[in-house]
């Protein structure tokens, strides 16, 4: 009789594997195997029972823990330790002991829960098995639930109201709407010309200072804007003609005169280790990987051993990995290199998720793992530095600043001296000097050079995949494990493009967020679906049922879902003209249109004409192989690349353009 050890993945079966003898037999799911039913809502709305049906791609999965689990006098389910990971632990439990034939003792059967693969941790976990949390498999419960029932109410609505074809889901709705919100403010936005003054110096040191003041009036005016991504800040200047600029640098004196110098010491503290969210917005901004490339890769980390949990958004990390770090600081880097004390991190966030640490490394002395790919490699280190970091001694800056007077203008110029690197070491940032001369006031200097730039109020940028994560985080909506999905759902849906690393959305999704965001406010609104999240934190903790929760919702949906459906007018989804007569009907426009598949022309008249052909959008160069025009193409993922436009005849792909 073996012990059976039941994990989603087959690399972290083999993983755990490693750590355990031969009495134990260690089998992967390779994920849910028991969920809602693909052709059919599946909820009973009254009770809201659940029909859950077992995936027949599984069923050589459900054989194989069938015989497995007969055999073995100890079951242990050791699937991922959040929601979803409790959730696969109690299908599996049904299966084994309500779900099959040869009916396995259910006190056989026991939760274990390792936030990192590490032969201590897994030992640890099997040392303190217990029952399973059936509050976070509740939460789970109701969170699938909750999105079935808006998914399969709302979509039917938008194929009667807008198009056929077209889903909706509650979470990447709103996610769409933030996009479309954001569009409307850029294309409303009314771009004004100014122009900066700076100024060229050399003392030993060449040097700027740039104009802030005129008779005591700031030169520059900065409108700050608080968005859900962060604060954004339009400036502009006084001047918005060149020969006001050229007016003002005509009156300045020579020499400028040392009205103030300002010297201090300014101290920096390394930030918290990863969590999830801002693991995908460093990705992002670091690497252009989109959301769902960083946690694949961190899948892989955590799968080998390399990481803890990477679904978490717990900035807390434990006494023993913070005395690890303390330790290798001291012995590889010196003492004046770690910091006095233990610094600790807080929780900012109230959510209700489970307690988890913050994304770490597992064994801080693996700082280059073997057997890593570079991107997998460029991951690990990216973690490994921001983690160990956090007990590096703060870095110390000097900072200072020169004010110089013209006449009745004022300039400054900043500069910046790194004093003590102290966590910088560790996590590699890397800060170049600015530095000024030595000055003194009342000392006279004349400038090199006086600069005049010409510039405009830019509007606020499009979501980018770090900013959406950021603003969907600050806002409560989704949780850890959501925010990749929702951004590949999107992108898959048609409703968005990704033009240069950044979302803009298409014809489909302005016409889907104006149908959606008109006739159900409430449910497409940012507080409610922050309050839905929390209420499904309560039922995590126990303080709450998920049936009344649907009940509660459905009942006030159900009416708003009727009043739709008798009432709302049709909405158009705009069109792109080509310029093109029909050549079928020769009546009809050519017109873009987005279908399942992406982009295609079809003829205006459509249904009475239904003229259609492959859309392509030109690059404007010959493929270097064949001769022929190139096109630009997307992946699945929303990426774009370089091919020829006679493919398959001729295969030519490229990432840069020739």
């Amino acid at each position: 009789m073996k012990k059976l050890l039941i994990v989603e993945s087959p690399t972290k079966a083999r993983t755990i594997s490693k750590y355990l003898g031969s009495g134990f037999e260690v089998m992967a799911t390779v994920g849910h195997f028991r969920d809602l039913p693909s052709s059919k809502m599946g909820v009973d709305l009254k009770k809201f029972t659940v029909d859950y049906v077992i995936d027949p791609k599984k069923k050589a999965v459900v054989s194989e823990l069938g015989k497995l689990s007969a055999g073995a006098n100890e079951i242990y389910l050791a699937s991922d330790p959040d929601r979803e990971g409790e959730a696969i632990a109690w299908h599996v439990k049904w299966l084994l002991t309500e779900g099959q034939k040869k009916k396995v003792d259910e006190n056989k059967i026991s939760r274990v829960v390792f936030h990192e693969i590490t032969k201590e941790a897994v030992e640890e976990a099997l040392g303190k098995a217990k029952k399973i949390d059936m509050d976070l498999v509740n939460a789970q419960q109701g969170r699938r639930v909750l999105d079935r029932v808006v998914g399969y109410s709302l979509s039917p609505v938008l194929w009667r109201k807008v198009r056929r074809g077209l889903s909706a889901g509650r979470v990447q709705s709103v996610a769409v709407r933030l996009i479309c919100e954001r569009e409307r403010e850029i294309e409303a936005f009314s771009r004004e010309k100014f122009f900066r003054i700076g100024a060229s110096f050399k003392k030993g040191e060449n040097f700027e200072a740039e104009l802030q003041k005129i008779k005591g009036k700031n030169f520059i005016e900065s409108t700050k804007v608080n968005l859900f991504d962060g604060e954004y800040s339009y400036s502009k200047s006084l001047f918005s003609t060149k020969e006001q600029a050229k007016k003002f640098t005509d009156s300045l004196e020579k020499e400028f005169t040392v009205a103030r110098v300002n010297v201090r010491e300014v101290s920096r503290s390394p930030l918290p280790a990863y969590t999830t969210s801002k693991l995908q917005q460093a990705g992002a901004r670091r690497f252009g990987w989109s959301g769902k490339q960083t946690m694949t890769l961190a899948q892989r980390l955590y799968e080998q051993g390399l990481i803890t949990y990477h679904r978490t958004d717990s900035v807390y990390l434990s006494d023993k990995a913070v005395g690890e770090f303390r330790n290798f600081i001291e012995k590889e880097y010196g003492s004046e290199y770690l910091s006095p004390t233990v610094r600790v991190y807080k929780n900012n966030s109230k959510n209700a998720q489970e307690a988890h640490e913050a994304i770490r490394p597992t064994k801080v002395a693996e700082v280059e793992p073997r057997n890593l790919d570079s991107k997998e490699l460029k991951l690990y280190q990216l973690i490994w530095k921001r983690a160990v970091a956090t007990q590096g001694a703060v870095a110390k800056m000097e900072s200072n600043s020169v004010e110089l007077i013209n006449n009745e203008a004022l300039f400054k110029a900043n500069g910046l001296r790194v004093v003590f690197d102290g966590f910088y070491r560790i996590s590699g940032e890397k800060h170049e000097d600015q530095l000024l001369p030595e000055l003194k006031v009342d000392e006279k200097i004349a400038a090199k050079k006086i600069n005049v730039t010409e510039t405009e109020t830019n509007p606020m940028p499009r979501y980018s995949d770090a900013s959406l994560v950021a603003a969907m985080e600050k806002q409560g909506i989704g949780r850890p494990s959501t925010y990749a999905p929702i951004i590949s759902t999107i992108i898959n849906r048609q409703y968005v493009d990704r033009e240069e690393g950044r979302f803009k959305p298409t014809s489909l999704g302005i016409a889907a967020n104006e149908f959606l965001t008109k006739n159900f406010p409430k449910v497409l609104s940012l507080p409610f679906t922050a309050e839905m999240e929390t209420d499904l934190d309560k039922v995590a903790l126990g303080k709450a049922d998920w049936r009344k929760m649907m009940k509660d919702f459905w009942k006030g949906f159900e009416k708003e879902l009727k009043n739709v459906e008798d009432h709302a007018e049709r909405v158009k989804v705009a069109v792109e003209k080509t310029g093109e007569k029909c050549p079928l009907c020769k009546e009809g426009d050519l017109v873009i249109r987005v279908g399942r598949f992406g982009k295609f022309i079809s003829c205006s008249l459509f249904p009475d004409c239904k003229y259609t052909a492959p859309f392509r959008e030109m690059a404007g160069f010959a493929c270097p192989e064949c001769g022929k025009e190139g096109v630009i193409k997307k992946t699945k993922s929303g990426k774009k690349f370089f091919g020829c436009s006679d493919y398959p005849k001729c295969k030519w792909a490229s990432w840069k353009k020739p």
